[in-house]
C-alpha cells in the first residue's frame, strides 16, 4: 500500500524518552551498539519490488513510500531506528545530539564518507537543510524545517519570485564536525525526528561543480543527482534510476557504519500492479514483494509458510475531503459522509480482518491513541442521512471517489461508494486511473473533485507526526502533506502548545485536544489502521521490515 511517508510499529518508550530527556548521545568515535549481524553468508544478489517514486530521488523531496524505500539503503541519517522496536539509536552520523533547553541543539558528527569518497561534514547537513527549507526549491519535506529559526525568511511571499533569505538563521556551522540548530520554540521530541529521510546529508556534488549552494550550475547537478543519488549508506547506485524499470544497487564497501550490506547487489524493480509482483514472487522471478494483493491475505500464509511475514503497522488510511470544493466546504457534509461508512464491514469482508477500523487519526501504535476519539466515525446511517439533509448538498449530482491505480484499492473504495449510495442516496463515479506518481501531484494541485484515498505512516514515532504534517496551515502543499487544504488557527495553536510541553503527559493531553478539534471539523474521514504483509522467495532470508514500512535492504541475505 503506497503511503505518503514511512511506517510501522514503535516502542512507546521512545516517545517517553524523547519528551522526558534533553539529550541523545553515544560515546566514542565509533557507532555504538548495533543490531546483531544477520545470520547467513554475505554475497549474492536479490530483487525487490516498488512502484515508480513520485519525484526524483532527493531526500528532502521524497515524502512517499516508494521513493523512501529506494533511498533507505542509500543514506544514513544522524540517528537510526531499531528494526524491531523503533527505538532511537545513536548509530548514525551523529555522535551526540544535545540541548540544555530543548530549543538550541548541538549536533556532533562521527567520521563518515559519501559514496564519492568525500567527507560527511557539518556543511553536508547545513547546506542540505537550507536547500530543503527554501521555497524556491519546492521540496515536499520543506515543512519539516519550519520549526528552525529563520524558516519564514526562506518562504517567498505571494507575488515574489524569490524569498528574502537563503539560509536558516537558526542553523550554524561550528566546525567541520559540529553544528547547532536553534528552534523557534522548545521541542523536546526533536532528536526523534532526525532519523527521517528529509534530514539526510547531501554531498558537495549535489550543488554543482564548485560544491557551493546558490550557483548557476545547481539545477543540472540536482537533476543528475535525482537520477543517481550520491548517498552515505550501505549501498550505492550503479546507474541512473529508470522510471518504469528501476535501479541496481551495489554494496558500498567503504561504508562508515556498522550495519554493512550483506548482499553484493540489489535490483530494485518497478511494477505498476501489485498482483503482477506477487505472481512473479510465486514464479521465482522476483525475490521480495513488500506489499501483497488484499485477496491473497488468506492464502499467502499457507502458500509461503515462513516466507510470509506480517507485523503491526503505523499506516493510516483515510478518505480525504477536498475542502476547497464548495460541495465539501460544510463540515456537516463531511460528517454525514463519514457516518454513512461501515468501516468494520469493509475490514471484515475485504481485508479479512488484517486492517482495523479507524476511529481516530492517531495510530494505535503511538502513545496517546484513543480507540473512540471520532464521534462521526461511528456507523450511523440514519443520522448521516438526516445530517446531510440539513445542508445544501445536491444528492442528484454524482460524487467522484478517487484512488490510485494498481495497488488493490478498487474493491474497498467501491464498497465505500455502495454505502454512500445506499445510505445517503448519493451516486458515485470511481476515479482510479492514475498511477501513484501521477496521483500525488494531483492532490497537491487541488485536482480532486471528490473524496480521495490517501495513506500515511509515521516519519518518527510521535502523535504530533499524525497531526501537524497532515493538517496544519504550515503543511499546506507544496511545503507539506495537508492535501485536504484544511486550515484552523486554533488547531495550529494547540499543536504548537503540545510541541512545547514540559512533560509526556502534558503533551499527550494537548495533542488529544487538537485531535478532538480536528475530528469535529473532519477534513478527512479516518478509515483503517493497517498491518504490513510481505512475501519473499526461497532465494533470500532475513527479510525484515521496519516500523516505517521499509524492507531493511542491508539485512537481507542470499541463500548460497
Amino acid at each position: 500500500m503506497q503511503v505518503h511517508r514511512k511506517k510501522l510499529r514503535l516502542s512507546s518508550a521512545l516517545l517517553v524518552l524523547a519528551l522526558g530527556a534533553t539529550a541523545c548521545g553515544g560515546g566514542g568515535d565509533e557507532p555504538a551498539g548495533g543490531d546483531a549481524a544477520p545470520e547467513g553468508e554475505a554475497g549474492g544478489e536479490f530483487s525487490l519490488y516498488v512502484t515508480d517514486p513520485e519525484n526524483p530521488l532527493i531526500p528532502s523531496n521524497t515524502t512517499e513510500s516508494e521513493g523512501a524505500q529506494v533511498l533507505e539503503p542509500l543514506f544514513t541519517g544522524l540517528a537510526v531506528y531499531d528494526t524491531e522496536t523503533s527505538e532511537l539509536e545513536m548509530e548514525g552520523v551523529a555522535e551526540s545530539i544535545e540541548s540544555d533547553d530543548s530549543k538550541t541543539w548541538t549536533v556532533k558528527l562521527r567520521d563518515w564518507k559519501f559514496h564519492d569518497g568525500t567527507d560527511v561534514t557539518a556543511d553536508s547537513f547545513v547546506n542540505a537543510w537550507n536547500f530543503a527549507a527554501n521555497s524556491n526549491n519546492a521540496q515536499g519535506a520543506s515543512y519539516f524545517f519550519a520549526n528552525i529559526e529563520g524558516y519564514d525568511a526562506l518562504q517567498a511571499e505571494e507575488g515574489q519570485q524569490v524569498p528574502a533569505g537563503t539560509t536558516l538563521s537558526g542553523l550554524k556551522k561550528v566546525d567541520d564536525k559540529t553544528f547547532t540548530v536553534t528552534l523557534t520554540q522548545p521541542f523536546r521530541q526533536y532528536p526523534v525526528t532526525l532519523g527521517y529521510t528529509a534530514f539526510n546529508p547531501l554531498p558537495d556534488a549535489f550543488f554543482g561543480a564548485d560544491g557551493q549552494p546558490g550557483t548557476a550550475d545547481d539545477k543540472a547537478a540536482q537533476d543528475a543527482f535525482g537520477k543517481k543519488p550520491i548517498g552515505n549508506g550501505p549501498y550505492q547506485v550503479e546507474a541512473d534510476f529508470t522510471p518504469g524499470t528501476g535501479v541496481r544497487l551495489t554494496r558500498f564497501e567503504d561504508y562508515s557504519g556498522e550495519a554493512k550490506g550483506m548482499a553484493d547487489a540489489v535490483d530494485i524493480k518497478v511494477y505498476t500492479d501489485v498482483n503482477t509482483a506477487y505472481t512473479d514472487v510465486q514464479g521465482g522471478n522476483l525475490d521480495i514483494a513488500p506489499d501483497i494483493p488484499p485477496e491473497t491475505i488468506e492464502t499467502a500464509p499457507d502458500e509461503f509458510g515462513e516466507r510470509f511475514r506480517d507485523r503491526n503497522s503505523s499506516s493510516f488510511t483515510y478518505l480525504g475531503f477536498p475542502t476547497y470544493d464548495d460541495r465539501f466546504a460544510d463540515k456537516k457534509v463531511r460528517q454525514a459522509f463519514s457516518m454513512a461508512i461501515d468501516r468494520k464491514a469493509i475490514t471484515d469482508s475485504i481485508f479479512n480482518g488484517t486492517f482495523d477500523p479507524a476511529y481516530s487519526v492517531i495510530s494505535p501504535v503511538v502513545q496517546g491513541h484513543r480507540e473512540d476519539a471520532c464521534e462521526f466515525c461511528e456507523y450511523k446511517p440514519d443520522e448521516a442521512k438526516a445530517l446531510l439533509a440539513e445542508t445544501d448538498f445536491d444528492t442528484s449530482k454524482p460524487v467522484d471517489l478517487w484512488f490510485n491505480a494498481g495497488a488493490g484499492h478498487d474493491e474497498w473504495v467501491q464498497a465505500v461508494g455502495n454505502q454512500l449510495r445506499d445510505n445517503l442516496g448519493v451516486q458515485f463515479k470511481l476515479q482510479g486511473g492514475l498511477q501513484f506518481a501521477e496521483y500525488l501531484p494531483k492532490a497537491d494541485e487541488k485536482g480532486f473533485t471528490g473524496p480521495f484515498r490517501l495513506g500515511w505512516g509515521m516519519d518518527y514515532p510521535s502523535p504530533q507526526n499524525y497531526l501537524e504534517p497532515l493538517y496544519s496551515t504550515s503543511a499546506l502543499p507544496p511545503n507539506g502533506s495537508n492535501t485536504a487544504f484544511y486550515s484552523n488557527p486554533e488547531f495550529d495553536e494547540l499543536v504548537k502548545q503540545g510541541n512545547a510541553a514540559e512533560s509526556d503527559e502534558e503533551a499527550i493531553e494537548i495533542y488529544q485536544q487538537a485531535e478532538d478539534l480536528l475530528l469535529e471539523d473532519l477534513p478527512v474521514a479516518p478509515m483503517f489502521f493497517g498491518k504490513e504483509q510481505w512475501v519473499f522467495s526461497e532465494k533470500v532470508d532475513n527479510v525484515n521490515m521496519d516500523a516505517f514500512g521499509h524492507v531493511r535492504v542491508s539485512e537481507v541475505t542470499v541463500n548460497q
